[in-house]
């Protein structure tokens, strides 16, 4: 029997192992299985927590189709809250080592309980061929394009993860599976894409619906978060240096977009602990 903790950030939730204690073999395979939201666990993906060289852990993330994913703002947070809560780090100032890089968290602790945590996600990149994004020019901001032979107004920006932004006035009524699904199966996107529909609701105020590239739409997703408070500061809807408010499907998100990074906080909740056969 194999161990493993169900977690959430803003609704956006996966199945996390405890690779210090265990050996998970064949991830891609296991995340498909056990994210069947009907007939397993169910989760937006599975979280392997491992041990590092270079930080106080490392973390691999698995998106419900098998493919892997080079940075989760949401459940980076839930890695700090298990390696805090089960006493394997016991300072508030911690460091996660994930494909895009070594990530620095600082814990909001209360009672010695996580209330929150804030990720320094690192300076964001807006290169399209960094991106990546099949479209010239020095950035993507505002840029008009064809996807699926239907036109679109997209903002480009690197979390971790490949984000295109949408500003539209109306997202609950945005038919997000249908564009979601052709943005991400897109010749113009080489690596796929998340897609972001943004709503303006005051300045430094957002709400904002996301389809994950390997997952569909999820109730939240960190990387985006940022991508899209990058987007609208790139627009003139945000400020520079200031918390733009988030709200997503499952919760809220702050982002502090700055010159030498963005830097994102939020919750992080223990769902349930179990057991299965693998």
């Amino acid at each position: 029997m194999t161990n493993f903790v169900k977690m959430h950030g803003c609704g956006n939730d996966y199945i996390y192992f405890d690779c210090f204690e265990q050996d998970i073999k064949n991830p891609e395979t296991l995340a498909v299985t056990l994210c069947n939201r009907n007939k397993s666990i169910g989760g937006d993906g599975i979280v392997l927590i491992l041990p590092s060289q270079a930080a106080d852990a490392k973390m691999r993330m698995y998106n419900a189709d098998g493919s892997e994913a080079s940075m989760c703002g949401n459940s980076i947070r839930c890695v700090a809250k298990y390696l805090f809560d089960g006493g394997l780090v016991t300072k508030p100032n911690i460091t996660v080592e994930t494909s895009s890089g070594i990530k620095e968290l600082t814990l909001v602790i209360d009672k010695n309980a996580i209330v929150a945590v804030t990720v320094n996600m690192g300076k964001v990149i807006l290169e399209p061929e960094k991106i990546p994004v099949n479209l010239t020019g020095a950035i993507i901001v505002a840029r008009q394009v064809l996807v699926a032979d239907s036109p679109f107004e997209i903002t480009c920006v690197r979390m971790g993860n490949p984000h295109a932004i949408i500003f539209h006035d109306d997202i609950e009524h945005f038919d997000l599976y249908s564009v979601g699904t052709m943005f991400e199966n897109s010749d113009l996107f080489p690596e796929g894409i998340n897609l972001g529909i943004v709503e303006i609701v005051t300045r430094n105020h957002l709400r904002m619906r996301v389809w994950e590239r390997g997952t569909g739409e999820t109730m939240a997703s960190g990387t985006g978060a940022c991508a899209a408070a990058v987007a609208s500061v790139l627009m003139g809807y945000a400020d520079k240096n200031s918390d733009i408010r988030v709200g997503v499907t499952g919760g809220t998100l702050m982002i502090n977009y700055t010159d030498e990074a963005v830097y994102m906080t939020g919750g992080c909740e223990t769902a349930y602990k179990g057991m299965i056969q693998i």
